[in-house]
């Protein structure tokens, strides 16, 4: 029984993390915090890193804390670590190496699935300031960017 509550924790948190994604983009990055997620949308210096990283840090330093929480006893801490990694890796893949192809990988992916979330997230880079832009998870995209 233990497992299975481990795993649905898991799956849980992984899908609560898109609608934190979708949360912490809009009401955080483009909101109180714009001034570390603006070189996202405009790109003002050289650097492979980009203060929009430090949202990553956030959320890597949250995953530690409930895998120290779950080494200490409290076993669905490791649950809830695990699942904010797993959709971090997922996020950076997507994200990170996919769509803004930050390492030369998935370059000729032709699936109407990735088509339409490259589409979705280009529509939301051409507004290159604070306000306007679409904000939309990761997995979750409307069906509208979706056409063949």
């Amino acid at each position: 029984m233990k497992i299975f509550l481990w795993i649905l924790i898991f799956f849980g948190t992984f899908s609560l993390m898109e609608f934190m994604a979708w949360f912490t983009h809009k009401y955080v990055m483009h909101g109180f915090l714009w001034s570390l997620h603006k070189d996202h949308h405009h790109k003002d210096h050289d650097s492979w890193f980009e203060r929009n990283d430090a949202f990553f840090i956030f959320y890597a330093v949250v995953s530690m804390l409930l895998f120290y929480a779950g080494a200490n006893g409290w076993w669905y801490g490791w649950a809830l670590g695990f699942g904010i990694l797993a959709y971090g890796i997922a996020y950076f893949l997507v994200h990170d190496i996919f769509i803004h192809q930050r390492f030369r990988l998935f370059r000729n992916a032709n699936h109407w699935y990735a088509k339409g979330v490259r589409r979705a997230h280009k529509i939301h880079h051409k507004h290159l300031g604070k306000e306007d832009g679409e904000c939309y998870g990761m997995l979750f995209v409307p069906f509208k960017y979706f056409r063949k």
